[in-house]
């Protein structure tokens, strides 16, 4: 019996688990539930079943002639015995012990499942898996995941409610509100023709319960954004989501720190090395990226100054055109890459928006092997191997262009080709900093674009640019990232009406817009708002990571498909017409094709 399941153990149809039996259990009557797994005949009188719940499995010796078969629902009774010299799986906890003297009792059958329940997951279609989850969670992966995401979970309620936290649920249907994804509308049937919006996050709501006094909050939300899925995406995710008072940006990264480093170490019972900080721009500018996998090194360098006198065109005179720089990432051990490799490469950072991608053997004695060494001085040559740290049998990719689209191409191939796998390496978690307030200018409104979302404060020390240069204006924001995963992200708020209005008239919402969207959020503030801020981060991504899973379904009970499907219940479905016309909707003939 284990500790972690001694309170769990007896029921009135069982009295341990398969997976709690040792040798200390030897000479014990016991009586198990589960499911049949595989099934071994042992010539003609006996065969070993293959017992399992969710604790684990364990072998029962059975008469050959008891009609049982794989995935039928049983109960066991019988004693527990040492294997037979020589026979014992090492492999399993309760390798060394097994079942005989059983008699078993059928509590349900089962028809044969379309997969192996003891196969891994990723020999089977995800599809199928999809479809009939409710097996494919049966499979030790799974439960493994799940039940890691349940130690998760309560390691963060134990940690937030140790620092002075109240848990308070927040409304799901919610306004329309401008946080730069798209939402999930929901119809109102009393008011046809009005929807509500399921939430993004509850960021008024939390906040608003700051007005209120709370003065620290905190609650594991469920969130909703109508968005192309991915790897780290669904439609559904769930955050820890916080909020306090009376804090500035080190206050709000200590407490969160606290939380993840608990949920860290309760998971994987490794205290995590202490969480780095850096900057934005240093982040973009030595690793392409606001997420950076700190895992491992090939950082980026700037080489605008080293080739201002080149002869080769498509470097010549980027230090004297505004906005245009050249920057370079170094490879180790990539120098082997073959032809079809670099020209994929190549077409991969023209469709990043590049101009075009320069690679750089480097041979032995330091010989430069690219089309291009011939344009490059002997001066420049020196200067590239030294600024990049370059020896022989490293590989250098080139780009020369804006600053964003270097970040982004040599960023993304960073990534590429040196990222080793999420399972793979220490846990590095980064506090990213300084995030620009707004990023670019919206093509649609000619208006900047948040950087976060419209409620973050602006750095004290930019107020003064706020109307005549608001790209250059940094946002008191933090993101967390954990190898090059990013967690979540938060802010300390805008807490002054006034304040709150200017950002507004930034992004283009008018005064009037704001007190019709926004009139309940910021008629609250007039009446004495604390200064506060917040933070929430993904817990799929998070469990993702420490599970070791390249990707948040597996580590989800019922997510979607990358289409966005659910092969299971097969939604999104049609409603019928009398429910439509109950809400007061009518449906668009399909497009033409």
């Amino acid at each position: 019996m284990t500790k972690t399941h001694e309170n769990l153990q007896a029921t009135a149809m069982r009295s341990h688990l398969c997976g709690d039996l040792r040798p200390e259990n030897v000479g014990d009557e016991v009586t198990l539930c589960g499911w049949v797994g595989r099934r071994r005949e042992h010539g003609e009188h006996l065969a070993f079943l293959d017992l399992r719940d969710f604790s684990g499995v364990v072998q029962c010796v059975v008469d050959n002639k008891v009609d049982v078969r794989s995935e039928w629902v049983v109960q066991v009774r019988g004693k527990v015995n040492l294997r037979p010299v020589g026979t014992a799986n090492e492999s399993l906890p309760t390798g060394k012990v097994e079942l005989v003297d059983c008699q078993i009792q059928v509590l349900n059958n089962a028809e044969p499942p379309p997969f192996p329940i003891d196969q891994r997951g990723d020999e089977v279609d995800e599809n199928v898996r999809l479809k009939y989850r409710y097996l494919d969670i049966r499979r030790e992966r799974m439960q493994k995941n799940l039940r890691l995401r349940a130690v998760v979970n309560s390691a963060i309620r134990g940690s937030m409610e140790s620092q002075g936290f109240t848990e308070i649920e927040t409304p799901l249907l919610m306004p329309s509100t401008p946080e730069g994804a798209r939402e999930f509308l929901v119809p109102s049937r009393n008011e046809p023709g009005s929807f509500y919006a399921l939430p993004q996050s509850p960021q008024l709501w939390k906040q608003l319960l700051m007005v209120a006094g709370i003065d620290r909050y905190y609650q594991i939300a469920k969130c909703l954004r109508d968005e192309d899925l991915r790897a780290d995406r669904q439609y559904e995710f769930m955050q820890l989501d916080a909020e306090m008072s009376f804090v500035d940006e080190d206050d709000v990264m200590s407490m969160i720190s606290t939380a993840v480093v608990a949920a860290t170490k309760a998971a994987t019972g490794v205290e995590p090395p202490a969480i780095e900080r850096m900057r934005w721009s240093d982040a973009m500018n030595n690793y392409g990226s606001d997420k950076p996998d700190l895992r491992f090194e090939m950082k980026l360098f700037e080489l605008t100054a080293t080739f201002s006198s080149t002869s080769f065109k498509a470097f010549a005179g980027a230090e004297s055109i505004k906005g245009i720089c050249v920057r370079a990432a170094e490879f180790p051990r990539q120098a082997a890459s073959g032809r079809s490799k670099l020209d994929a490469l190549t077409e991969k950072a023209k469709k990043m928006g590049a101009k075009g991608l320069v690679w750089i053997k480097v041979g032995e004695a330091n010989v430069l092997d690219s089309p291009v060494a011939k344009f490059f001085s002997a001066e420049e040559q020196s200067a590239l191997l030294s600024q990049t740290h370059a020896t022989p049998g490293d590989l250098i990719l080139i780009v020369a262009d804006s600053w964003s689209t270097t970040c982004d191409v040599l960023g993304q191939l960073r990534n590429d080709l040196g990222r080793p796998p999420v399972h793979e390496g220490p846990y590095r978690y980064v506090w990213v900093v300084d995030f620009p307030l707004f990023v670019g200018i919206n093509p649609t409104t000619n208006k900047p674009q948040p950087g976060h979302h419209p409620f973050c404060h602006p750095h004290p020390e930019d107020l003064d640019r706020l109307e005549r240069d608001p790209l250059s204006v940094r946002a008191l924001a933090y993101d967390l990232v954990l190898n090059g995963w990013e967690l979540g992200s938060g802010s300390i708020r805008i807490h002054e009406p006034e304040l709150q209005r200017r950002v507004f008239r930034q992004l283009g919402i008018s005064d009037s817009d704001a007190d019709t969207r926004f009139g309940f959020f910021l008629q609250p503030f007039k009446y004495g708002a604390p200064p506060h801020g917040g933070f929430a981060f993904g817990i799929d991504r998070l469990v993702a990571i420490l599970a070791g899973e390249e990707n948040i379904r597996e580590v989800v009970a019922f997510p979607k498909t990358q289409s966005g499907s659910d092969p299971m219940t097969n939604a999104p479905t049609t409603v019928n017409a009398a429910q439509l016309q109950e809400l007061g909707i009518r449906l668009l003939p399909p497009a033409a094709k």
